[in-house]
């Protein structure tokens, strides 16, 4: 196939837009059909030929379907135990096919028996390996190389996650955050909950602020805080870290912890810092003037960069997040820091803790 502009696999015009052609012509002739049912290309070629030539004889039905007599004579066996030839009484040898919508569904009847008893199979080795007395350790562990596998096995846990999904966020991403990982994301919020705490870097990332609120609004309860280390854990069963501690290299390969004392010490890492973190509040745009109180403070403008400010970004970073201009938001601190009482940045984001002002 060839590749669009986007690196996404392109449909070639001439192999897919085509339109196929009916049953019955060289088109189909030539393909296998009862691959997926366990039948070989030899049975299905002797089953169609006398499908198409009616009652036959093994000289008849070898010449139709270009096969040996010797091979046939080996293959009908075969054919009978499927249920699609029947012999005819007498002599010589003749074979009639069984027709198709009686022969596919029995066919399609014993695969499906045979699933169930491979499911079936499955649990009763998986109550094997749990009379063993526990996982081993290479078990409690995986590490995954690649940019790309990371990111694949990211999404996997995420996807796989049905109550909660407990979040560090810190840079660099190993997917699209502005767009793969919010859809992934909200996917997954319809069927986990998702807590999440931001570090200071994390809104460097262009349009991050933005994306975090609609988060919010989705459901996601978003903090401000201290992120020691990238970190994602879904119900509290799976977690996904980088493998090393170097932060230019922290989307090229993770840790998978399974179940472990490790994992516990995980889940309580993120108990402690949710804890000390500072709330995110819900984007209040939805509300009308009227239903808030007059003198109602700060506003969502102010809180945002109240918000901001508490991460410890600076000036220029906040600007961007916002979409406003450095002069604007340059304004809007030296107007916090004077409601405040606060004489730098620093005491206007910790007085804002303080007076629950970032709470939701």
């Amino acid at each position: 196939m060839l590749d669009s502009e986007d690196g996404q696999p392109r449909r070639d015009p001439a192999a897919w837009d085509i339109p196929r052609a009916r049953p019955g012509t060289a088109d189909v002739v030539d393909r296998r059909l009862l691959e997926g049912l366990g039948i070989t290309a030899t049975e299905e070629t002797a089953y169609r030929a006398l499908l198409r030539n009616g009652p036959s004889s093994l000289a008849e039905l070898a010449a139709e379907a270009a096969v040996s007599a010797a091979a046939l004579r080996r293959t009908v066996p075969r054919l009978e135990d499927l249920g699609l030839v029947t012999r005819l009484v007498g002599r010589p040898l003749r074979l009639i096919a069984t027709p198709p919508q009686v022969a596919v569904d029995a066919l399609v009847a014993r695969r499906q028996e045979e699933i169930a008893h491979s499911r079936m199979a499955a649990a009763l080795l998986a109550v094997e390996t749990a009379e063993r007395t526990g996982p081993q350790p290479e078990e409690l562990l995986e590490v995954i190389t690649g940019q790309a596998a990371v990111a694949r096995r990211f999404l996997q846990i995420e996807r796989g996650a049905t109550e909660e999904m407990l979040v560090l966020v810190h840079p660099p991403y190993a997917i699209d955050v502005s767009r793969d990982l919010e859809e992934g994301q909200r996917a997954t919020r319809r069927r986990a909950a998702t807590r999440a705490i931001y570090g200071p870097r994390a809104f460097e990332h262009p349009g991050l602020f933005e994306h975090t609120r609609r988060a919010i609004a989705d459901g996601e309860q978003a903090r401000l805080g201290h992120v020691p280390v990238k970190l994602a854990i879904a119900d509290g069963a799976t977690a996904i870290l980088p493998l090393v501690s170097d932060q230019d290299r922290a989307i090229e390969s993770a840790l998978v912890v399974h179940p472990s004392a490790l994992l516990d010490a995980l889940v309580g890492l993120f108990e402690v810092l949710w804890r000390a973190a500072i709330p995110l509040r819900p984007p209040q745009a939805a509300e009308s003037p009227s239903s808030r109180e007059p003198d109602a403070w700060p506003g969502e403008p102010d809180a945002d960069v109240l918000a901001l400010l508490a991460a410890g970004m600076q000036d220029d970073a906040i600007a961007r997040q916002l979409g406003v201009s450095l002069r604007t938001v340059q304004r809007r601190v030296r107007r916090l820091c004077e409601h405040l009482g606060a004489r730098t940045r620093f005491q206007a984001g910790l007085s804002a803790a303080r007076r629950n002002l970032l709470d939701d």
